[in-house]
């Protein structure tokens, strides 16, 4: 647990396939409601995630508008609202990046649809007909793989910028309408070399979140 982190930077060598399917034998243990399992888990690799890539990068650039599957609602208030700020500082610190410079923070975020180079990145959806439940279970899910990757000595991003065009998504691996992407996860092997990597993020303290009561 406390040795995962956000990697914004990979190195261009593939997982070997065994590790790939080892890595998700794995996660397919994550806990879900009633075992129903409801997670839909699409990778793509060498050329289907290279046109991805590109084809995200030229719609982002073009400023096609985002459609996600799921939107959101509500402006976010304190203290999240300031939390995702910190977030976006040690990133930017850790970048030389000055809060000031908008240009600069641009292009942070841009990387986002380059998928910070990496070689993998797994599209993670579930059945339209399914609730909010099933969205924890997929959340569940997700944690689970990130630890497996990581077990397996492999570093990984959650991103929910993978949920912004999934029409895309369900055209390129020709997956049915009904099937709703809710966001991604870019992973590989970790560039220690560059230097977003170096960002490190702190956590709430433990009564901001937790009430125990006897």
């Amino acid at each position: 647990m406390l040795g995962r982190h956000s990697i914004r930077g990979f190195q261009s060598k593939s997982v070997p396939d065994a590790l790939l399917k080892e890595v998700f034998e794995l996660a397919q243990w994550s806990p879900s409601g009633t075992n129903q399992q409801p997670w839909q888990v699409y990778v793509a690799s060498g050329e289907t995630l290279e046109r991805l890539r590109a084809e995200f990068v030229r719609r982002t650039k073009e400023k096609v508008p985002a459609n996600p599957d799921y939107k959101g609602k509500g402006r976010l208030k304190d203290p999240w609202k300031a939390r995702r700020r910190d977030c976006a500082k040690v990133l930017y610190d850790a970048m030389g990046i000055e809060w000031e410079d908008m240009d600069g923070r641009s292009q942070a975020a841009f990387r986002n649809f380059e998928m910070f180079d990496a070689p993998h990145v797994a599209f993670l959806g579930m059945d339209g007909s399914m609730s909010t439940s099933a969205a924890a279970d997929v959340g569940m899910y997700a944690q689970t793989l990130m630890l497996s990757l990581s077990a397996h000595g492999l570093a990984s991003c959650a991103q929910g910028t993978m949920g912004h065009y999934p029409d895309l998504v369900r055209e390129t691996f020709a997956i049915d309408q009904d099937i709703k992407i809710l966001f991604g996860i870019s992973f590989g092997y970790e560039d220690k070399s560059h230097p977003a990597n170096l960002a490190r993020t702190v956590r709430a303290t433990l009564a901001e979140n937790v009430v125990f009561m006897a």
